[in-house]
């Protein structure tokens, strides 16, 4: 069995990016196949990255494509869920697409299409298809623009949805091709490769490609693209745990802060609870007041009444 797997986005890249006619034949095929477009011609603008890896700050790769009409495509591997939300991710990666297109002395009606495309091997759209496109509508599915006339486009292909018990003869293209991509490591150990290999003109080309990255050199390429790719998830850890101390010291201050609140309603309750008692010993005192007053205008009564019968007598 042979160390190339397309699933690792260096090797992905080298193979549809790299400046030459095969890598070239090999992409426009794929975006053919799965842009459901017809695509005769195509330009890499970034084709630098296959060929100094050792200066990248970060294993995250994409391909940037324009077609001869000058729509541009952002071609992404992705293997895993990150802490990064994906969905957020390439949202941005869209809108940053479309927003970098001169239109200087231009009309908005002149804005090119832009297409991200990525390939995840994660699921995360909640339905049954392998491939969605996703265009701006609002609630009801209306969309904003006229079809002819959208201009940005997010295209998923979640590779963790293929049946891969599905017989040969019966996948489309995409799914052979998804086929291809998920097993291309196990080369013709793999019958349903075996077969595609031996009948499948868009494989075969595919296969030439994949060919030039099994030797010594690439392996040792693509496992230290490997090692970056630990390096990211170390580093996504590491955010992960400050992310999480950070919540913790946010938890303890709040936790101090109703501590505090709590003490401070205990005291206001307790300077409550003396007010009002004090409030009943002066209410009780007024009453006892009130009856001596009561009492001492009953005697002064009764005084009066004996002094008038002693002046009567």
């Amino acid at each position: 069995m042979r160390s190339a797997n397309l699933l690792n986005d260096f090797a992905f890249k080298y193979v549809f990016g790299e400046d030459c006619k095969e890598a070239n034949d090999a992409l426009k095929s794929l975006l053919t196949v799965f842009l459901e477009r017809k695509v005769n011609h195509v330009v890499v603008k970034n084709s630098e990255i296959v060929k100094d890896y050792s200066k990248m700050k970060s294993p995250r790769l994409d391909l940037l494509v324009e077609f001869d009409d000058r729509t541009m495509v952002d071609l992404e591997m992705q293997l895993r869920q990150t802490k990064d939300n994906l969905p957020i991710r390439f949202s941005y990666y869209l809108a940053r697409l479309h927003g970098s297109q001169e239109l200087e002395g231009k009309y908005y009606g002149e804005l090119k299409e832009t297409i991200v495309l990525v390939f995840f091997n994660v699921n995360l759209i909640d339905n049954n298809r392998m491939c969605n496109t996703f265009t701006l509508r609002n609630e009801e599915g209306l969309s904003f623009v006229e079809e002819s006339q959208d201009r940005m486009k997010l295209r998923t292909i979640e590779m963790a949805k293929l049946d891969i018990n599905k017989p040969l003869e019966d996948m489309n293209e995409q799914e052979k091709m998804i086929y291809y991509f998920l097993n291309c490591h196990k080369g013709m150990d793999d019958s349903k490769i075996k077969v595609m290999i031996e009948s499948d003109g868009v494989i075969q080309m595919l296969e030439k490609r994949v060919e030039t990255i099994s030797d010594d050199g690439w392996k040792k390429i693509i496992e230290d693209f490997r090692k970056l790719h630990e390096n990211e998830e170390r580093m996504e850890r590491q955010l992960e745990l400050e992310e999480l101390q950070k919540v913790k010291e946010e938890v303890r201050k709040l936790q101090e802060g109703a501590q505090k609140a709590q003490e401070e309603a205990q005291k206001a309750q307790e300077e409550a609870r003396k007010e009002q008692e004090e409030a009943r010993k002066a209410k009780e005192e007024a009453r006892k007041a009130k009856e001596e007053a009561r009492k001492a205008q009953e005697e002064a009564r009764k005084a009066i009444q004996e002094a008038e019968k002693s002046m009567k007598i």
